[in-house]
């Protein structure tokens, strides 16, 4: 493919190398990049979206193989499945006290003290970018994009909380920043007509 957005190619790859870098594994490592993420993800999800499929939907591979991750994390203590109340063909998955113990060594800490720094305005803008391109690619690969409360469509800000409307449910302050299946940011950034051509062109190849 041949970049026309200057600079485009060098982003792409810088965010491929910092994402590679960011979940390194090594030897003394108790878990692999995949596991880290998938125990990440039930950590950050909500209510809603602990489930298998969800994860599935957010590591965009198949059913059988986030299932097996989730499996390798039941097996060392670090998730725990629990049956649905209103669907007992339904489950949840929650991470255990030694599932939250391990997080303390999560990789991904190194990346997070360096953002963590960056002054606010600029982490906000950030996040906003790197969130609608996330949707964006998603639209484009036919996958599922997720978010967080206060930046979707469904959510009604109200004193301690909010309200979704997708799931017809009032959140709590601790909901609001968590990850969502249902998530839908209502726009997305414009994509470039040569670039999106050229991607056309590539998968009819």
């Amino acid at each position: 493919m041949t970049y026309t957005s200057s600079g485009s190619d060098e982003i792409a790859e810088l965010l491929i190398h910092i994402g590679r870098s960011s979940r390194g594994e090594d030897l003394a490592s108790p878990l692999t990049a995949a596991q880290w993420t998938c125990l990440r993800f039930f950590a950050r999800a909500n209510r809603v979206s602990r489930t298998p499929s969800a994860f599935a939907s957010f590591q965009v591979t198949t059913r059988g193989t986030a299932s097996q991750t989730i499996k390798t994390l039941e097996e060392k203590g670090l998730l725990a499945r629990f049956r649905s109340d209103r669907d007992r063909r339904s489950v949840r998955l929650e991470v255990t006290e030694q599932g939250q113990e391990a997080l303390n060594a999560d990789p991904l800490a190194d990346l997070m003290s360096l953002i963590v720094v960056i002054e606010p305005k600029e982490r906000a803008a950030f996040l906003a970018t790197l969130s609608c391109l996330s949707e964006n690619l998603a639209g484009l690969k036919g996958a599922q994009a997720f978010g967080t409360c206060e930046a979707c469509t469904h959510y009604t800000a109200s004193d301690g909380g909010g309200y979704c409307a997708c799931v017809a449910a009032e959140l709590k302050p601790d909901d609001l920043g968590r990850l969502c299946v249902n998530f839908s940011s209502g726009g997305v950034l414009p994509r470039p007509p040569i670039l999106s051509n050229e991607i056309r062109k590539g998968r009819a190849q």
